[in-house]
Formats: C-alpha cells, sequence, structure tokens
C-alpha cells in the first residue's frame, strides 16, 4: 500500500510500515486503540451502539444542531439458504441484532433531547465492499448473487432483515420495543 504524506508527516507510520486497508483505518480513524470490552465484526470493526448515542450527544452539545445518521451498518459474510417455501433467503440475526441495538441508542439520545432528523442504513442492496473492495463483506438487506471474483448471476434475494427493517419502518420504531 502506497502510504500518504499527511500519514508519514504526521507520526502515524513510517515508511516502512506494511499496512492492510483495514490496519490504516484502524491507524488513521480509531487511533490504533482497540476496545478489549467490546465485540469486533468479521473484518475487526469493533461494534459499540452505546458510543453511537455518546458520540450524537457530544456532537449536538458542541454544535446545537440536529443530527442525521446517514451510514450504519455491519459488513458480514451472508450465506445465501433456502427460505423453505422455494426461495432464497440470508438468515441475518446479527445484522438484526446490530442494527436493532443501535437504533435502540438513537432512540435513548433522543431521549436525551438530541434532535435526531433521521437514520439510514449503510446500504439496502449488497454493494463492493468501500474499504476492502470485496463483494463478500455485505451491508445490505437484499443479497446480490456476485462473488468477488465477478462471478454470480447478480439475481437478488430478500434477507431476514428486509423483513424486519421493513417492520421498524412502519411501525415508527415501536417493534424495537417488544
Amino acid at each position: 500500500m502506497t502510504l500518504h504524506e499527511p500519514l508519514l508527516s504526521g507520526g502515524i507510520l513510517t515508511p516502512k510500515d506494511e499496512l492492510s486497508l483495514q490496519d490504516l483505518y484502524q491507524a488513521c480513524l480509531l487511533g490504533g486503540k482497540k476496545n478489549p470490552y467490546l465485540k469486533a465484526s468479521e473484518w475487526g470493526w469493533q461494534i459499540d451502539p452505546q458510543g453511537l448515542r455518546l458520540v450524537l450527544n457530544r456532537y449536538y452539545d458542541r454544535w446545537q444542531k440536529p443530527l442525521f445518521i446517514v451510514e450504519n451498518g455491519l459488513g458480514a459474510k451472508d450465506v445465501l439458504v433456502s427460505d423453505g417455501a422455494g426461495g432464497m433467503t440470508v438468515e441475518d440475526d446479527y445484522r438484526i441484532a446490530y442494527l436493532s441495538d443501535h437504533l435502540v441508542q438513537v432512540e435513548e439520545a433522543i431521549a436525551d433531547g438530541v434532535p435526531v432528523m433521521g437514520y439510514t442504513t449503510w446500504g439496502c442492496i449488497d454493494l463492493v465492499s468501500a474499504s476492502t473492495a470485496q463483494m463478500s463483506k455485505r451491508y445490505g438487506f437484499i443479497y446480490v448473487d456476485r462473488n468477488d471474483d465477478g462471478t454470480g448471476t447478480l439475481a437478488r434475494y430478500r434477507k431476514k432483515s428486509f423483513h424486519w427493517y421493513k417492520d421498524v419502518i412502519a411501525t415508527n420504531g415501536e417493534c424495537l420495543k417488544r
């Protein structure tokens, strides 16, 4: 990986460093420190729903402006399985848990007085990961039959999280309290 001047001049990296993209994100965005008390995704991204609430409160306290969460999601290696009715799906309870936990914390931030205008997930359908250039790192509610090597039919299949999120929207989040 080519190191860019701001990373070198800031003392974050040295020209001898051999880094993966994940290492680069850790060094630049997270200060290279991991919280040993947090769970992490398959790609090492730490999962911190309460951290989202904390950040929302801090940003609002600092700037006193309404906030809009434009990207929140979990990249995972989804497995396409039979849905029992002749179709295919992904049983992505891990994504549902991730999103549910984060949305509950958004609700808590709103209760704290933070005006949250909106929330969107990372992507509605599976897409090529910007951080790893992999298709196998899936984010969406709709599975796209495409592999890292470019093979696949591009057929789309609704994941379990698709139906869950549809319910979240239809109930304006009330289903999160069940």
